[in-house]
């Protein structure tokens, strides 16, 4: 199994000294690079009143320009905000400045407030996210072509210059519910699981998307993305971590995200409560079993560690370089 990291940028509760938080960011995937992770990845979102920085492929140009072999990636830029020209040229731009270093993620998004920000109707974005998809495909081929839709109409297009990764850079389709599940099976190169689903949801949205890949004769490949720390002991992982992602579980449920709709209401809402087949925390020797038991049963090869979070700002960024050490000399030796 490859690993990568997935940073989540923003500062609350007012969004400031974000120039610090990149900064940090930036020594953080140094570490991931020199610790053996293979890539860092980034997110989209507008109107975040915490600062959540809005431009993942610039960020992830300044990551590029500060590594020499880790990949970078998004995860997700929400599609249907962009017009899929500009993503495609983008990518292409990026991956020749990094020599190959990039791996496009695209999703339709669920926040309101980030379509409010571009005057985009929600309710179109499967469509646009479709038709997206296709057509940065056909960028990315160099031909010539023209394109046809309800929501993007083309004409006698060939883009320049070709991208640097032969035949393409990696697109990958982050996806939560169903829809988005098949979705990923239909027009995707990977499937990249969300972070805070049990493992029992996982399995489903995993059996779901291998069934949609092979019917549209597509390799099927699972990417998941976990929350995720290690520490000495569970007691310091938990101290440490615990505080920052329930401050981001409980954001989900009041939002009544789909994988936190089927906990009854009176459930006592602690880390103990919800770890259990949802996080892999803990001691070295803990977190590679559980790895082991995730890898078996979805056939994932990628994992993406959700360390830092945005709802939160945390873990502090020392924690994070200790955390991010730890995993490559202890923990990803030991699942390959």
């Amino acid at each position: 199994m490859q690993f990568g990291i997935y940073s989540s940028i923003a500062n609350p509760p007012r969004g400031e000294d974000l120039d610090r938080c990149v900064d940090e960011v930036i020594a953080e995937a140094q570490a991931a690079e020199a610790s053996g992770f293979d890539s860092c990845f980034f997110g989209e979102h507008h109107q975040d009143q915490d600062g959540f920085l809005p431009s993942p492929l610039i960020v992830a140009t300044a990551v590029a320009a500060n590594t020499t072999r880790l990949n970078v990636g998004t995860s997700v830029i929400l599609l249907p905000l962009h017009h899929p020209v500009h993503v495609a040229e983008d990518v292409i731009t990026l991956d020749i400045v990094s020599k190959g270093r990039i791996i496009l993620g695209v999703g339709v998004g669920y926040q309101a407030t980030d379509f409010q920000a571009f005057g985009i109707p929600m309710q179109h974005r499967a469509a646009m996210f479709e038709e997206g998809v296709e057509i940065i495909r056909k960028c990315w081929s160099g031909e010539r072509f023209s394109f046809h839709g309800t929501h993007y109409t083309l004409e006698d297009l060939q883009i320049r210059p070709r991208p640097f990764q032969t035949p393409t850079p990696p697109l990958w389709i982050g996806a939560s519910v169903p829809a988005a599940v098949r979705r990923a099976g239909r027009m995707g190169d990977a499937f990249v699981a969300t972070p805070s689903t049990t493992l029992p949801q996982t399995l489903r949205l995993v059996e779901m998307y291998r069934k949609a890949a092979e019917e549209a004769g597509r390799q099927p490949r699972v990417v998941l993305m976990r929350d995720a720390w290690v520490a000495a002991s569970r007691a310091e992982a938990e101290a440490v971590y615990g505080p920052e992602v329930m401050t981001a579980y409980r954001y989900y449920w009041e939002n009544q995200l789909a994988e936190f709709k089927d906990i009854p209401a009176d459930t006592p809402f602690t880390l103990e409560n919800l770890a259990q087949d949802r996080l892999i925390i803990g001691e070295p020797e803990e977190c590679i079993r559980e790895f082991h038991r995730w890898q078996e049963a979805t056939g994932a090869d990628y994992c993406l560690l959700r360390l830092r979070h945005a709802h939160s700002g945390g873990p502090a960024h020392a924690k994070i370089v200790d955390a991010i050490t730890l995993f490559g000399d202890r923990v990803m030796p030991y699942c390959g």
